[in-house]
């Protein structure tokens, strides 16, 4: 049993790194023959080399890249946090209790389609310039999954459960807690690692609101300076911290949740 298990984490490592390497080896080859011009597309070896290089220099954006990967990381998880904190109850409630749903839902529907960008000039006119305003930002892009997956997980409690706790004589606060709330967590995990993905996906536009320090703000600044090895850099560490806090998250919603595993 161990030593499947084992060949089988392998294969999988195997088959991710061979993903990874043939990605970044085609990349590079289509570079060095001259296919796409250097200046256009950077070299993977490049911008390591960058990358390197941005430990120490705070050229052309006046940080290195760990000032700014701390910063915008503070940033998302902020908004992030939030999102999760109001998205989840506020998606449960909705989705057990008919009141609740009759008073948010319709609020609720007028704010879900409107893009987290639109926001940003009443979000400058209301919160000003600052980290309060580029929070607000990821915590619309963030807010919205929450608050769908948790009232979507909630609304499929099997109704057998349902009949057989009330039968049992449980009240309507201990069908909330103790059937309904643990039937949707496989749906709130889902919709917070959606919401993660979503708040990554809106950072580099939230610090447009008259950022000087983050990954969004030297993506910029490497676009302005005509430094493609910046922009990719500022992009592929976005990409690198969304996939390996994605994966703690999965983690987490293993321990959580160690029945989902049960095959």
């Amino acid at each position: 049993m161990y030593n499947e298990k084992a060949r089988s984490f392998g294969m999988k490592v195997v088959l991710n790194l061979s993903g990874l390497v043939l990605f970044f080896g085609i990349w590079e080859l289509v570079v060095a023959l001259g296919l796409v011009s250097e200046k256009k597309l950077v070299a993977p070896s490049a911008i390591f080399v960058t990358f390197l290089d941005k430990l120490t220099n705070v050229v052309p954006d006046g940080n290195t890249i760990i000032v700014h990967t701390w910063t915008s990381l503070e940033l998302v998880l902020l908004g992030f946090v939030l999102s999760c904190l109001i998205g989840v109850p506020l998606g449960l409630l909705m989705g057990f209790f008919q009141p609740a749903n009759r008073f948010f839902t319709p609020i609720f529907e007028i704010i879900r389609p409107i893009p987290p960008l639109a926001w940003i000039p009443i979000v400058i006119v209301v919160l000003g310039i600052g980290i309060q305003a580029e929070a607000f930002i990821i915590f619309v892009a963030a807010f919205v999954p929450c608050v769908i997956n948790s009232y979507t997980g909630i609304q499929a409690t099997s109704k057998t459960l349902l009949d057989v706790a009330k039968t049992a004589g449980a009240s309507k606060a201990q069908l909330f807690f103790k059937v309904g709330i643990p039937s949707a967590l496989p749906m709130v995990f889902t919709g917070i690692k959606i919401s993660f993905g979503s708040a990554w996906a809106t950072l580099v536009a939230a610090e447009m609101i008259a950022s000087t320090v983050g990954l969004g703000f030297m993506i910029q600044q490497g676009r302005n300076a005509v430094r493609p090895d910046i922009v990719i850099l500022g992009m592929s560490v976005i990409g690198l911290i969304g996939a390996l806090l994605t994966s703690l998250l999965s983690i987490l919603e293993k321990k959580a949740l160690p029945w989902r595993n049960l095959k």
